[in-house]
């Protein structure tokens, strides 16, 4: 199985920017989309973004758009979630995932098969 561990979580003022990094073990972790997901207190886990294996691809949510950027350093075996313009709706646990499989929609948390403990955010007034 793949061990995924999420940093750079935190506090941050409305407007500020964090860089969330998630750590993979595998080895085969070039061969793997990514994706990351957020999940706020009472509501249900939601996609953010998403990475293709290579890098040559980002999908990011609607409400992420212009504000959140992927990336991911394949030679780190790591992914990252740039976050600018926080909003106070943006405060939630942040998990990073593992998507081995191509079929189906990106967006959707069946599609990835490993997931990582979360890193709070928290976007103040």
């Amino acid at each position: 199985q793949v061990h995924l561990e999420e940093s750079g979580g935190g506090l941050v003022q409305s407007g500020g920017s964090l860089r969330l990094s998630c750590a993979a073990s595998a080895r085969t972790f070039s061969t793997y989309a990514m994706g990351w997901f957020r999940q706020a207190p009472g509501k249900e886990r939601e996609f953010v973004a998403a990475i293709s294996r290579g890098g040559s691809s980002t999908f990011h949510a609607d409400s992420v758009k212009g504000r959140f950027a992927i990336s991911r350093d394949n030679a780190k075996n790591t992914v990252y979630l740039q976050m600018n313009s926080l909003k106070p709706e943006d405060t939630a646990v942040y998990y990073c995932a593992v998507r081995r499989s191509g079929s189906g929609s990106y967006r959707l948390e069946p599609q990835y098969d490993y997931w990582g403990q979360g890193t709070q955010v928290t976007v103040s007034s």
